[in-house]
């Protein structure tokens, strides 16, 4: 014989609640820096195949500190553009114009690595080829890149680092 007080304690009862459903990766990437990172590297791949099109473009009209900034700033707007909606899941208009203005330091950054890199070949190689240049930029533009990583995920877009 049930009691009475069962069918009040089944009626006061809470419904258990449900935790929304979020997604699980799997091994490494569970991590949010390995999402992000890869993420990173597939707009860094389509950036830097740009910049080094329009710097060889560029090339055959202007000298190569003004090529280099020319591509860099281009690109650079696309890189901030595409890694705030595709790398950092951000997209909302808050904040855009800040972090394009942000993405300007980035620029900066990338013109000291990268020019300073060319200057340093054209000081110890007077004759470099423009495939020399495109060697240079190429490998301090991964320099370039590292700091622009850390700095988008630690300082422009670190309300989503976690994303």
């Amino acid at each position: 014989m049930e009691s009475p007080a069962a069918p009040v304690a089944q009626l006061t009862q809470q419904p258990t609640r449900r935790a929304p459903a979020t997604r699980h990766y799997p091994g490494i990437f569970r991590f949010p820096a390995v999402r992000q990172l890869i993420r990173f590297t597939g707009v860094g791949v389509i950036c830097t195949a740009s910049s080094l099109a329009l710097y060889a473009l560029l090339r055959q009209w202007i000298d190569p500190q003004l090529a280099n900034a020319a591509a860099l700033i281009v690109t650079s707007v696309m890189n901030t553009a595409l890694n705030r909606r595709l790398t950092f899941k951000i997209t909302s208009s808050r904040k855009r114009a800040q972090d394009h203005l942000n993405g300007l330091i980035l620029i900066a950054i990338a013109l000291v690595i990268t020019g300073g890199s060319l200057g340093v070949l054209h000081a110890v190689h007077p004759g470099a080829t423009v495939g020399d240049e495109l060697w240079t930029t190429t490998l301090s533009g991964f320099v370039a890149t590292a700091v622009r990583f850390t700095l988008l995920r630690h300082w422009i877009f670190r309300r989503a680092r976690h994303i």
